[in-house]
């Protein structure tokens, strides 16, 4: 590349920055690599102090508020105000492609990762909920129970509601950017969307996704890392775990740079496929009758027991706090960390769709993949350890890490090391589909709301989350990347819920009397779109 064309590229580089959100959020992210080299207990005391604050004293918010965006959701589904389109355009990619992209970009590598583990724990320590006793029959069902409602319509709902938030106002509204501020265009204003508020909403949404994406890079890069020592005895220490997270971070900017078209969207077609295959694999290989029965019961107590597991608090109950912080809450934290990124991934995919489609697609399409891959594989492996087939009890007991499960499961299997490769194949490339969305999506955010930021923007997060990532690899392992998680997406419930309330307020002082009527024209401001099926303008950030 000639010095001509260098210029030009930093050029575009820094003439695209919002330089608010950029070093506010780069400043941030830079200050814990940091710190993390120049004083670790300093780091270590910063993150236990904020996720203690968390866990005391906002856990119960949490669950209010993801129940309740599950609940709207589920209404816009059902509901009049599902017709609302995404702007006049046709859709800009097949359905199977977008709900390729919108599975592998929100949290199948996370699916995939402790698909044949986390059963385990509620089959051994079962939900004080329940009164079921550790490691019984009744504890099977009950764990792929609570397995089912923690990765099903609760994780995808905060992903869905920012999604739907975003994309109705950047395609709807003329000068509306493609931020994550624009999710609250009702409650600031359209005037204010470049004000201290917006400005502080964004720099918190590149926070948080870093955090979030950071902690499951370093959830993968463990499975690697764990995986080779128990597998084949190599014991890479951490510069092991630096060389894994670089390669990794390597490979989702090559991807990143490929652009949405050649790169997320072949390769999250190709992570499904690769997914559709190992999930019918086990399923056939493994105690196929009795995942049906298993998961037929599961899926009935979800249903039935949905309302008590979302608001269960643990109160009263000994333990039941605490069993509730570990898990639930941590879960829902995880997943508010990544609606920043994840809501404008989806939001940046989603022009020309209904908001019945892309809520039907968040929650229930994606739960419809989900849910069998939890039957399937964390089924098989509580089967497997209730007969004796192969022994997770270490792993219950915490005395080796999650990450070993796939291994000691798929060594019981016929072709056991085809099913391990094709493991690990899967969880890398979905985490690359994760990892390049995540950082198209900062990208974006520190960019004013610009969908096709510079490469150099791009391989400039590319890198800090993947610093960021393996710091706290060799901070503290999974007790790190759970407090990271818990800290930065916290914070993110309340944004998730005043969009909710901003969609609701918009929605009916906008569509509510032309729905309930039928009529095919608004009678208000110029600033409302004119017709419910489409919207007077659409954005040209995109």
């Amino acid at each position: 590349m000639s010095n001509r064309d260098d210029l030009g590229a930093v050029g575009r580089f820094r003439e695209e920055l919002d330089p608010i959100v950029f070093l506010f959020g780069a400043g941030l992210t830079v200050g814990v690599i940091v710190t993390f080299f120049v004083s670790r207990p300093t780091l270590d005391w910063a993150i236990g102090g904020l996720n203690t604050f968390f866990l005391e004293y906002l856990n119960w918010a949490l669950l209010v508020i993801v129940f309740l965006v599950v609940v709207f959701l589920l209404f816009l589904i059902l509901g009049p105000w599902g017709k609302i389109k995404f702007g006049d355009d046709p859709p800009e990619y097949s359905f199977l492609s977008f709900f390729a992209m919108l599975y592998s970009a929100g949290f199948a590598a996370g699916v995939v990762f402790w698909g044949p583990t986390e059963a385990l724990f509620y089959y051994d320590n079962p939900s004080p909920l329940f009164d079921v006793s550790s490691q019984s029959g009744p504890a099977m069902a009950v764990a792929v129970q609570q397995t089912l409602f923690h990765w099903a319509l609760p994780q995808l709902a905060v992903f869905t509601i920012m999604g739907i938030a975003i994309g109705y106002f950047a395609y709807n509204y003329e000068s509306v950017p493609l931020r994550v501020s624009s999710a609250l265009t009702p409650i600031l204003g359209k005037d204010n969307l470049d004000g201290p508020a917006a400005k502080a909403i964004d720099i918190l949404a590149v926070f948080a996704t870093i955090g979030g994406v950071a902690t499951s890079l370093g959830f993968i890069g463990s499975q690697f890392v764990t995986g080779l020592d128990y597998q084949w005895g190599i014991d890479l220490g951490d510069t092991g775990i630096l060389l894994v997270v670089t390669t990794m971070t390597l490979l989702f900017t090559i991807s990143m740079v490929l652009g949405v078209n050649r790169g997320i969207r072949r390769l999250s077609n190709f992570n499904m496929i690769l997914f559709v295959m190992l999930l019918l694999a086990t399923f056939i290989v493994g105690p196929t009758i009795f995942l049906v029965l298993i998961g037929t019961q599961a899926i009935s107590g979800m249903v039935t027991n949905f309302i008590s597991m979302s608001l269960y608090t643990g109160a009263g109950t000994e333990g039941g706090t605490q069993w509730m912080n570990d898990w639930t809450v941590f879960y829902w934290a995880w997943a508010l960390s990544w609606s920043p990124f994840a809501g404008l991934f989806i939001a940046r995919i989603s022009r020309g769709r209904t908001v019945r489609e892309v809520a039907f697609t968040g929650i229930v399409a994606t739960s419809a993949a989900t849910i069998p891959w939890f039957v399937s594989l964390g089924g098989t492996a509580l089967w497997a350890q209730h007969n004796n087939v192969a022994d997770f009890s270490s792993v219950m007991a915490f005395e080796q890490g999650a990450e070993v499960t796939g291994f000691i499961l798929f060594e019981a299997f016929p072709l056991g090391t085809v099913f391990m490769i094709a493991f690990l194949i899967l969880v890398t490339t979905f985490f690359i589909t994760s990892a390049d969305s995540s950082t198209l999506a900062v990208s974006m955010m520190t960019t004013g709301g610009k969908a096709r930021p510079s490469n150099i923007n791009r391989i400039f997060w590319g890198v800090v989350l993947g610093m960021t990532a393996a710091i706290l690899m060799i901070q503290g392992g999974v007790d790190a990347l759970q407090s990271a998680a818990i800290i930065t997406g916290g914070p993110f419930a309340f944004v998730c819920f005043l969009a909710m309330l901003g969609l609701i307020k918009h929605f009916t002082s906008a569509y509510g009397r032309v729905l309930l009527q039928e009529e095919t024209t608004l009678i208000g401001s110029s600033d409302t779109p004119p017709t419910v099926g489409g919207a007077a303008q659409s954005s040209d950030d995109d």
